[in-house]
């Protein structure tokens, strides 16, 4: 009952150990983004 007292934490973080970097595979990087605020519609002229 100790060993699975013991066991059961590790093996938890190895699983969430496991599925981060799985999810790291999955979801591509975003660095092709544009960073700077681009205006919808040209400014008025008064």
């Amino acid at each position: 009952m100790a060993m699975l007292a013991v066991l059961t934490p590790l093996l938890m973080l190895g699983v969430v150990l496991a599925l981060g970097r799985y999810e790291e595979l999955l979801l591509p990087e975003k660095r092709n983004e544009v960073t700077e605020l681009v205006p919808l519609t040209e400014p008025r002229k008064s």
